[in-house]
């Protein structure tokens, strides 16, 4: 887990025990670098994730306000994160598991073709996975891969980190994703696995990740229940 990471956890803990009371200040960066024996842009890192969930508020000259309460009910998520779900979580310290839904490969259809860059006779896996939080139905991923990207995916490594997998053992380098975020009308898997209702809308984010080689490695369309994920950006502008 990175520093920055591990910084937020411990802040995020301090507020959500009173250490740091509502209305307070935060501790000011200069002292954060001291305590952790960081550089000042992890304390910053650290921040932001707070802001992101909006249990902070910066503003420059005026320091980092401890605020009542989250800005959101339900699970937000940084609209710019592609390091996947499990690196999240694991940050956050909540339990999250997977259920295989299908896994096999096939020839791509044109649309993955196109998202992809790749040619028709170039088999792609392709992956339906329900991620678990907590023990209850989170996310609905469909995801394709090109199989000569990816190499050695087994049932098993889906139970945990993709991600994960191809960084530590293929030694892939993700450089960045394209996503795109929009409310669709729930499916059959939908319903089936997320418990939406027939008339549930549902929050599908569509992204497709590239690799350092400029290559995209996967096309994937996650699909959220609209009452329990959503997505944000962090714009906060020093006055």
């Amino acid at each position: 887990m990175p520093k920055y990471e591990e910084i937020a956890n411990i802040l995020r803990e301090r507020i959500k025990n009173k250490i740091y009371p509502v209305d307070s200040l935060l501790p000011n960066q200069t002292d954060l670098v001291e305590e952790f024996s960081v550089s000042r842009m992890t304390i910053k890192k650290a921040i932001n994730i707070l802001t992101m969930e909006g249990l902070v508020y910066s503003q420059r000259g005026a320091g980092t306000r401890i605020l009542d309460h989250s800005f959101w009910e339900k699970d937000t998520s940084p609209a710019n994160e592609y390091q996947g779900l499990s690196v999240q979580m694991a940050a956050a310290n909540r339990k999250l598991s997977s259920k295989v839904i299908l896994f096999e490969v096939e020839f791509p259809s044109k649309d993955v073709q196109e998202r992809l860059l790749i040619p028709a006779e170039q088999p792609v896996y392709k992956i339906i996975r329900l991620r678990i939080l907590e023990d209850k139905p989170y996310v609905l991923e469909h995801t394709f891969m090109p199989v000569n990207q990816a190499p050695g995916l087994t049932n098993d490594i889906l139970l945990g980190s993709i991600y994960d997998f191809l960084r530590k053992t293929v030694g892939l380098q993700f450089a960045g994703a394209f996503r795109t975020i929009q409310a669709a009308k729930s499916d059959a898997y939908d319903q089936e696995y997320l418990n939406c209702g027939v008339n549930d809308p549902v929050l599908e984010v569509e992204q497709v990740v590239y690799l350092k080689n400029g290559k995209p490695l996967e096309y994937s369309r996650s699909r959220n229940r609209y009452d329990q994920r959503s997505y944000s950006v962090l714009d906060v502008k020093g006055i």
